[in-house]
């Protein structure tokens, strides 16, 4: 449980920092994304710092409870997982970021998952 908490500590505050400034920049945040997704070394780089980060998270934290804890093993996997496709899938990442940037609402959806994760994170890791 110490764990659960440490990292609910650790990435409730970055989730929801970022989803509020994704929130209040949006055309600045779209146009970032746009120039990330057009370079091959930002994406190789993304998937470098995501893929152990990923991997870190569940080797420490594999935890599959039906509780709020199975949530950071989720977000461990989906980011080991996303860093792995980053480094052997470019061109496919790079075709459905740009598909899915171009949907109208995708950032203010994006956005507000951020805030309600780093939120929930944040609820959880400093209540205890």
């Amino acid at each position: 449980m110490q764990t659960s908490v440490f990292l609910a500590r650790l990435i409730g505050p970055v989730m929801l920092v970022v989803g509020i400034a994704v929130f209040l920049n949006q055309r600045a945040f779209r146009d970032m994304a746009e120039e990330f997704l057009a370079s091959r070394a930002l994406l190789f780089l993304s998937g470098l710092l995501i893929m152990p980060m990923g991997l870190a998270i569940v080797l420490t934290h594999n935890v599959w409870t039906a509780d709020w804890r199975v949530l950071i093993t989720l977000f461990g996997w989906l980011n080991a997982i996303g860093g792995a496709v980053r480094l052997l899938a470019p061109d496919w990442i790079m075709r459905t970021g740009v598909i899915m940037l171009r949907r109208p609402g995708f950032v203010t959806i994006a956005a507000a998952i951020w805030v309600v994760l780093g939120l929930l994170f944040c609820l959880f890791g400093f209540s205890r």
